[in-house]
């Protein structure tokens, strides 16, 4: 009888684990084996500043230190890499991450390809080409990226902290306005609160400039699927596509499984959508 996969998640940035608890809980109950990672420096270890509580303190939300400062990429790759060699031991591993997760993919891709059934990409970075998200961010299939809207609500200067600061909890309508179009895209405005709740403010400010390209000869031996988000306006639709292209000229023998969800960049990542391409992956 062949072993059945485990199906390991990658979160995105300023968020958690919490993100692909939906489509968890459904695989489960389809008789999957599933984990959702914590990155370092997230759920458990998540850091809230004190002037992020209400009443906030923008001056402080400004200033006030944050360990995240302290975390890097390899911080990321090896508490990946830890969960991938402890589920390996019942089986095969399939990796898949959203968004900025992607990069951590791509790692761990390249550093451990032989302990991995397959990578997958939802709506997230798949550096080959250029070397990190930020590399990405001047390029023609990124100009209709709404991430300027985003940046609105940053709260402090990423040099100065060394990590990105989101005040997710802004009091500005024009930039929860320009958050929702570019994250949650068709959510209620009720369901774009919940979703905003469920982030956190920090998030390492060197990631994006993280040397992540999947290597040919490691991270292209693995077979891999790509999820495109055809709503997505932080990361364009055009951008994913530039993505799929990258690879297949890479690994020309290993073309990309590529899928397509009419969904925004936050998904939800447990719609009946993703649940369908995901039972499909773990029971091939």
């Amino acid at each position: 009888m062949t072993e059945s996969p485990t199906l390991v998640l990658i979160h995105g940035t300023n968020t958690s684990s919490y993100c692909w608890n939906g489509l968890v809980r459904e695989l489960t109950l389809l008789g999957h084996r599933c984990v959702a990672v914590d990155l370092p420096g997230h759920g458990e270890e998540a850091y809230y500043p004190l002037a992020y509580q209400a009443p906030q303190d923008p001056v402080g939300l400004a200033t006030e230190p944050s360990p995240l400062a302290k975390i890097t990429i390899d911080d990321y790759v090896e508490r990946v890499v830890d969960v991938v060699r402890r589920v390996r031991r019942f089986g095969p591993v399939i990796l898949a991450g959203a968004s900025q997760g992607g990069v951590t993919v791509s790692k761990v891709g390249n550093a451990v390809p032989d302990l991995l059934e397959r990578v997958v990409y939802v709506a997230a970075y798949c550096c080959v080409d250029l070397p990190s998200i930020s590399a990405y961010e001047d390029t023609p299939e990124n100009a209709g990226s709404l991430l300027p809207e985003v940046l609105r609500a940053m709260a402090a200067d990423p040099a100065a902290l060394g990590v990105s600061r989101i005040n997710w909890r802004t009091a500005d309508p024009d930039a929860m306005r320009g958050i929702k179009e570019c994250l949650a895209g068709d959510f209620t405005d009720e369901a774009a609160r919940w979703m905003l709740n469920a982030l956190q403010p920090d998030e390492p400010a060197t990631i994006p400039l993280a040397d992540a390209a999947g290597k040919a000869d490691t991270w292209g031996r693995i077979p891999r699927t790509y999820v495109r988000f055809t709503q997505d306006r932080l990361i364009p639709l055009a951008l994913q596509d530039r993505f799929i292209r990258e690879a297949d000229r890479l690994t020309p023998d290993n073309p990309t499984d590529v899928r397509s969800v009419a969904a925004p960049h936050v998904g939800p990542y447990g719609r009946p959508e993703m649940l369908e391409i995901f039972d499909e992956l773990l029971r091939r």
